[in-house]
């Protein structure tokens, strides 16, 4: 079966919109709201983390759900009213609050199994974050992610042409967007907050996305050598047949052990995985459907390349593809 990717480009161009736009709305209203295009966990802002479980092998300790109003009024009596309370498997708390010294966090667990219910000391977990740290973790972030562009923008500069590198960064700006305004709106509606772990999975995402991209414009450039003559909507509908196959299997391959974290895996990394694999879907659909498209329009729009095809029939140098 041949994909028509270039008939079809207002379609592909047209869903990437709406998902953008949907990411858009997302990031909007968590900004609004959080002061942040996401939900920060602890990593990033500071602070004190309580997670405790009840201890549901003592009888009729674990009869009645966890009431929030009674976790709210026990921090609200320590002046922490504003703390983020989240019940997590019926019979668990996660309680982020500002940082807290030990004294406090004795007074809150003391109160807390006098009048939520007795909880497992084991199963007791406190995280304490200064913002210090925190907004050093979410810099140096940051500055892995813009390292890694101008590192790939330096080398699709180099390996092909500097229009090939700039789609290849809209496609992968595409990828990293749709995995922040994923998780804006996974914040939003589930409370779900973002960690160091969600930096790792976008510069993965990167990773795979560019690699995949390479590969595709790398046919490009080969159809072109084969054929100087033929027009660049045909070269890129069939270069993309060649490298669709690969394409597919090495993204089902890599999304099913993810997908098995997700399932199976405990709660640090399920949320890394949900990240890498809205981003490796995300990467394949880009670099089938848009960075190539994007080319194909815009080398449509210039002038023949002297690559292409010169004016007495002799084939350029292959360099200027």
């Amino acid at each position: 079966m041949k994909l028509n990717v270039i008939r079809q480009r207002g379609l592909w161009w047209a869903i990437s919109v709406v998902l953008v736009l949907a990411s858009m709305i997302g990031i909007a209203v968590s900004w609004q709201r959080y002061g942040a295009p996401l939900k920060p966990s602890l990593d990033f802002i500071g602070g004190t983390r309580l997670q405790i479980e009840r201890d549901c092998r003592q009888a009729d300790n674990c009869r009645q759900p966890i009431n929030l109003a009674t976790v709210r009024d026990v921090l609200t009596q320590e002046g922490l009213g504003g703390s983020s309370i989240q019940v997590v498997d019926d019979n668990g708390l996660s309680i982020r609050t500002s940082q807290l010294d030990e004294n406090q966090r004795s007074r809150i667990l003391t109160a807390l199994n006098t009048q939520v219910g007795t909880f497992d000391p084991a199963r007791t977990q406190i995280d304490t974050v200064g913002p210090a740290i925190g907004q050093q973790l979410l810099s140096a972030g940051l500055l892995a992610l813009l390292v890694a562009f101008a590192g790939i923008t330096a080398y699709l500069s180099l390996r092909f042409k500097l229009d090939y590198a700039l789609f290849a960064l809209v496609a992968l700006f595409h990828d990293v967007f749709l995995v922040v305004g994923s998780f804006a709106i996974l914040g939003l509606v589930l409370g779900l907050e973002v960690d160091s772990l969600f930096i790792v999975a976008l510069l993965t995402v990167v990773g795979f996305s560019v690699n995949d991209t390479v590969v595709i414009y790398d046919r490009v450039r080969e159809v072109l050598e084969a054929n100087p003559k033929q027009p660049m909507d045909d070269v890129v509908d069939l270069a993309v047949n060649q490298t669709l196959g690969r394409s597919i299997n090495t993204t089902l391959t890599t999304l099913l052990p993810i997908v098995a974290i997700f399932f199976l895996g405990g709660e640090t990394l399920k949320y890394f995985a949900l990240a890498l694999i809205i981003g490796f879907i995300a990467g394949s659909y880009s670099s089938i459907f848009i960075a190539s498209t994007l080319l194909a329009w815009w080398r449509n729009r210039q002038q023949p390349a002297p690559s292409i095809a010169a004016a007495d029939g002799v084939v350029a140098p292959t360099d200027d593809v």
